[in-house]
């Protein structure tokens, strides 16, 4: 399988979905449907949501595909 990384930005944070990982659990989808919409493209907005919202949905991935980085706002 071909290793697909994408990253998506909001002014706060950088979600990072690594696809080869992706175990489709439906939990980002369910957790946070504001910037998690399979029927959309781009799939990930983050603008649609509170950076902490964002980080706690993360944090519930069971395969590990979604990571993300604070950006340096400085």
């Amino acid at each position: 399988m071909k290793k697909i990384t994408k990253k998506y930005s909001n002014s706060e944070v950088t979600i990072v979905w690594q696809a080869e990982k992706c175990s489709h659990s439906g939990n980002c989808v369910k957790n946070n449907s504001e910037v998690f919409k399979l029927t959309d493209r781009p799939w990930i907005r983050p603008e649609n949501s509170s950076t902490e919202k964002i980080i706690e949905t993360i944090e519930k991935c069971p395969s590990g595909a979604l990571t993300y980085y604070l950006n340096d706002t400085k």
